[in-house]
């Protein structure tokens, strides 16, 4: 078995500040995006997303992050994958953004609710073909018998749509997770990181500064 127990990376880009911080955590995302989409960052919305059922089994993926604004964080999805069950069950969820290039990370926890049927229409309206079809043609999680199982599907669509528009399927849409609170993490020398948690307290964001 090949050790890893000694793989590790000192970080000393940047430090982080309470007394620097943009008061506004959405605004202070905002500044940290912009920088991650200016770097060397190959998927800089990619974002981990965790879910849990009611028993407690938790599940987490990439995905990508496709809009914000101080009301929350829209992704996409089929509503009837795994993330969709589970977020049926149990609204509650966990975001995680890592920028290694930058050495920062940013952990989001809130609550997802599901994006009005406009909104999700006018984001899958605006997705290219291939993409729209596929949203149809694939069972999100559920077990296939092959890849060409879903080809015949996607080609059974893209007949079905030759003579009308590709409108968005019912089981598919959008979700905003709303933040209780947002945390920055700003790597440092000797393990010794930055970290600043804004939570979300009676309507105002309060700031702290956690231990490493």
């Amino acid at each position: 078995m090949s050790s890893v127990e000694n793989v590790r990376k000192e970080y000393q880009k940047d430090r982080l500040s309470e007394k620097n911080v943009h008061p506004d955590p959405f605004t202070q995302f905002e500044g940290w995006l912009n920088e991650a989409m200016k770097s060397a960052e190959s998927e800089p919305t990619a974002m981990t997303l965790s879910t849990s059922d009611l028993q407690g089994n938790v599940s987490s993926r990439i995905i990508l992050l496709k809009g914000f604004c101080d009301k929350g964080f829209v992704f996409y999805s089929n509503y009837r994958s795994k993330k969709g069950l589970q977020l049926h069950e149990n609204p509650k969820a966990a975001l995680l953004f890592f920028w290694p290039t930058l050495e920062r990370q940013v952990r989001i926890e809130g609550r997802v609710s599901e994006l009005p049927a406009s909104e999700s229409d006018i984001y899958y309206n605006s997705r290219p073909e291939g993409s729209r079809l596929g949203a149809w043609a694939s069972p999100q999680s559920q077990v296939i018998p092959n890849t060409e199982y879903l080809d015949d599907r996607f080609k059974e669509y893209l007949a079905h749509f030759t003579s009308e528009p590709v409108k968005r399927p019912p089981f598919w849409g959008g979700y905003r997770l709303t933040p209780q609170s947002m945390e920055f993490w700003q790597g440092r020398e000797n393990r010794l990181h930055d970290r600043i948690l804004y939570q979300l307290q009676s309507d105002i964001w309060t700031i702290k500064r956690l231990a490493p």
